[in-house]
């Protein structure tokens, strides 16, 4: 359970060791948000406001659901799901309204092992094409993967596509107007991270 002052708003780091400890207890098999019952009084509360404490931009894949991830309940995370965690106008603009109203202190961009869109991004690269639409969204993602080697093998080269696609949308947030502004404020902290498919953890990237 969180120790965290509800009187007051976490801090980013205090933000951060919240996710550590949810995701800990979720590796255990100790995690307890999606046994919960629903809760009238909770959810009265929630209807008149929300002041979750971070932001996660993650990828869509069923397999990942940050909230159980996490062990995070209602109104605690804002989350934004698109393949590929890619950024586009209409995600800047959903990030853009929970820095400026929702005054998230913590934003995590949210990769996973095995992603089925950095996959057909690296294929892409290779004259591999795809329908229309998903050509789009690999597009958003190929400018990441440039320092990526095709010297390595498969699986090597998949990791690394992943990490380099995580950092290439924080990179985009880092240097965007919005995030310019918030990350001067000095309050907020921009993190990336990968999920483990296998055994559940959540890998922080360092700096």
């Amino acid at each position: 359970m969180s120790t965290h002052d509800a009187s007051r708003p976490p801090t980013a780091e205090e933000a951060l060791a919240r996710l550590i400890a949810g995701n800990e207890r979720f590796v255990r098999g100790e995690a307890a948000a999606h046994l919960l019952t629903v809760q009238k009084e909770l959810l009265a509360a929630l209807s008149k406001a929300q002041h979750p404490y971070a932001t996660i931009l993650g990828c869509s894949d069923s397999r990942v659901p940050p909230e159980l991830v996490f062990d995070a309940g209602f109104g605690e995370l804002f989350i934004i799901r698109v393949a590929g965690n890619v950024i586009s106008p209409e995600i800047m603009g959903t990030l853009q309204y929970a820095g400026v109203h929702l005054r998230t202190p913590l934003a995590v961009v949210l990769g996973h092992e095995g992603c089925g869109a950095i996959q057909a991004a690296l294929a892409a690269g290779e004259g591999i094409h795809e329908r229309s639409r998903i050509e789009l969204l690999l597009r958003n993602i190929l400018p990441g993967l440039r320092a990526v080697s095709s010297d390595l093998a498969p699986q090597e080269r998949l990791d690394a596509a992943v990490e380099a696609n995580v950092r290439w949308s924080m990179r985009q947030l880092q240097e965007s107007p919005e995030g310019q502004a918030r990350m001067a404020e000095g309050v907020m902290k921009l993190v990336g991270a990968i999920y483990e498919l296998s055994t559940g953890r959540v890998r922080f990237l360092p700096p």
